[in-house]
């Protein structure tokens, strides 16, 4: 890791000329809201253009690719120029881009690996947004999972997750629709069991961690991974559950 620089307050996992890619921190914006009163930190710095979706940063222009939840931390992916920022938009469009987020859920899985597909849907209510699943509709959400560990005692499963779409809230409503809600999840989760895994396991906030990305570079055509390493308050939390560190 880098330290941040003029356009980002964020760990720089990679930067060339051409992309910035950033581990946001939890409770940090992809991009300020605007419908906030009140300053909010985002993961580049300057103010934000919703429209072409890029931030003015005292060091250039910065095309936000994609986004994280505000709850959620790891890899964030950026642009220097509006050329790249077309060609690596439409790589994530025509799902060419790897998503890999680490998940720790609450029960067991069904199976050590294997793919979710649902039909999920979006509704934006009163500044609050809310996924759910319509049941019998053909999928138009698809993410594949592996158990990466889980520890029978705490009643809790580590997963790798790779997202082949990317909905609202996708890896939280597929996990909690088998009943695998995500631990520390506030909104799909179980209240009871987070207040207790709270004080058994540390378990402060939602544990969804992007940990890698990859894709094709635009500009040199080789393949680009990047991987963000977990942060120490959910290290912590698998460590008080019995797990090994990712």
């Amino acid at each position: 890791m880098t330290p941040a620089s003029a356009m980002t307050r964020c760990d720089i996992l990679h930067e060339d000329r051409f992309l910035i890619v950033v581990n946001k921190p939890h409770g940090v914006l992809s991009h300020p809201n605007p419908k906030a009163g009140k300053p909010q930190m985002a993961a580049f710095e300057g103010s934000y253009d919703h429209d072409r979706r890029c931030f003015k940063t005292a060091a250039g222009m910065v095309w936000l690719l994609h986004r994280l939840d505000q709850d959620t931390s790891g890899v964030l992916l950026g642009a220097k120029d509006e050329k790249t920022a077309a060609a690596c938009r439409a790589a994530f469009e025509a799902e060419l881009v790897r998503k890999k987020y680490l998940a720790l859920c609450s029960g067991s899985a069904a199976k050590p690996e294997g793919v979710w597909l649902d039909h999920l849907i979006t509704a934006h209510a009163k500044h609050q947004v809310r996924t759910t699943v319509r049941h019998g509709a053909r999928p138009n959400a698809e993410a594949k999972y592996r158990v990466l560990e889980a520890n029978a005692l705490n009643r809790v499963v580590l997963l790798e997750v790779e997202l082949i779409t990317g909905k609202t809230h996708q890896i939280r409503v597929q996990a909690a629709s088998r009943q695998l809600p995500l631990v520390g999840d506030d909104v799909y989760g179980s209240f009871d069991l987070n207040r207790k895994l709270r004080k058994t396991i540390l378990a402060k906030r939602l544990f969804l961690h992007a940990h890698e990305l990859s894709l094709k570079h635009p500009a040199s055509g080789q393949q680009l991974t990047v991987k963000a390493p977990l942060p120490p308050d959910l290290l912590a939390v698998l460590e008080a559950a019995g797990m090994k560190a990712v």
